[in-house]
């Protein structure tokens, strides 16, 4: 196995020799940097005096006192403070720039530009730089709205097709537009250096939650472009596939994910209901569909016979995708016991301080992330970026 952070076959880390200035703040962006920063990139984290928002968004707090939420997005990255509005901040975060290959922000569409720090401006002394602009709808007419992960669920059209039909709208259990927005800006960055790398020349990219959002709505938002019609909330059920939701069980609630009628026939010999297969009713999916509700109390009186764990194990003996909803805790045992290794543990020797981090889930043959740095305290790195912090007239490495 190739140690956490290594290469193979004497190849550099990928983004090895790429430094980021990373004036993001709160989810999008910094799981951006996050990422970019596993794989070898140094990221210096350009923070306000108050700092990243969310390093005050506690409960839950690690045990060194720092935020979870912020604990989650900024490991392997260095912190330094510029006051943007002072003259000697604006200063101190130009000579940054001045040295970096890449620049990502999520201010406000025009924030940037007041500071001279914006692509336009940046372009005409570094044609090479990349860079990566994150805002909720756009630079457009959109660009005062605020925008916030669940703002964008709302109008996105995303929580009225999530949750019950009997109960109000919902939102995810995270913020996923953010973590969406933030894989497709990473995207956006590594094919714009591939481009540099090329040509010498850089671009800006830019990415906005609502697209984001718009973009992942996939079938969904095909189907109504297509028809015309938004689809309705369905609970955990599929609009085109049955049975592919969630059921009762005697202890548990099972999600079973039916995808064609060899599946649908296993289901239905494992719970003792074989003549269910051949019953025009249910012969196929789209019948099936449309008796969504009559099969499912079907099922559901059968499945109540057994726990959700026990059927799990059937089911999955025969072939039918099956799975009893786990907590979060169980989850991750769950990952850890199939060999996924879906958490880190990060220290830092010389502060004593340790940090409990989930795993980057992209894995390349020939080299692994690198967990080096435990998320950083407010200015850690201030002073320690010579000669950087220094000198505006740092144009490249």
């Amino acid at each position: 196995m190739v140690p956490t952070g290594t290469s193979t076959n004497s190849l550099p880390m990928p983004l090895s020799g790429i430094r980021v200035a990373d004036f993001s703040r709160v989810l999008a962006g910094p799981l951006c940097t996050m990422m970019l920063a596993d794989y070898g990139a140094e990221v210096i984290k350009i923070e306000s005096p108050a700092g990243d928002d969310t390093r005050a968004w506690l409960p839950p707090v690690a045990p060194d006192g720092t935020s979870t939420y912020f604990a989650s997005v900024n490991r392997n990255k260095k912190s330094v403070v510029a006051d943007l509005k002072a003259a000697d901040g604006l200063e101190y975060a130009r000579a940054l720039v001045a040295g970096c290959d890449v620049v990502i922000e999520n201010f406000r569409p025009g924030v940037m530009a007041k500071f001279g720090l914006d692509y336009q401006s940046l372009a005409v002394e570094r044609p090479d730089i990349v860079y990566c602009s994150i805002s909720g709808f756009g630079s457009g007419a959109g660009a005062e709205l605020p925008g916030y992960d669940l703002l964008v669920q709302a109008l996105g059209g995303l929580m009225s097709i999530t949750g019950s039909p009997e109960t109000e709208p919902s939102k995810a259990g995270v913020a996923l537009v953010d973590v969406l927005t933030g894989q497709n800006a990473l995207a956006g960055i590594l094919m714009a250096l591939r481009v540099r790398d090329a040509t010498g020349i850089g671009q800006e990219v830019q990415v906005n939650l609502l697209s984001s959002l718009l973009a992942a709505l996939v079938n969904q938002g095909t189907a109504t472009l297509v028809t015309g019609k938004s689809p309705a909330r369905l609970g955990n059920a599929h609009p085109s596939i049955a049975p592919y939701e969630t059921f009762s069980t005697g202890n548990g609630t099972l999600a079973i994910a039916v995808g064609n009628n060899r599946q649908f026939a296993a289901l239905t010999e494992v719970l003792g209901l074989e003549g269910l297969a051949v019953e025009p009713k249910f012969r196929d999916n789209e019948s099936r569909v449309a008796s969504r509700a009559e099969l499912r109390m079907t099922l559901e009186r059968a499945l109540l016979l057994d726990t959700a764990a026990a059927w799990q194990e059937k089911l999955l003996a025969a072939g039918v995708p099956a799975g009893k909803v786990n907590s979060v805790g169980e989850a991750l045992e769950l990952a850890d016991s199939l060999g996924l290794s879906p958490s880190v543990a990060i220290s830092d020797p010389a502060t004593g301080r340790a940090s409990q981090q989930l795993a980057n889930p992209i894995r390349l043959s020939a080299a692994t992330p690198g967990y080096r740095m435990v998320p950083p305290a407010l200015g850690e790195h201030q002073g320690t970026l010579y000669p950087l912090e220094f000198s505006t007239t740092v144009k490249g490495r």
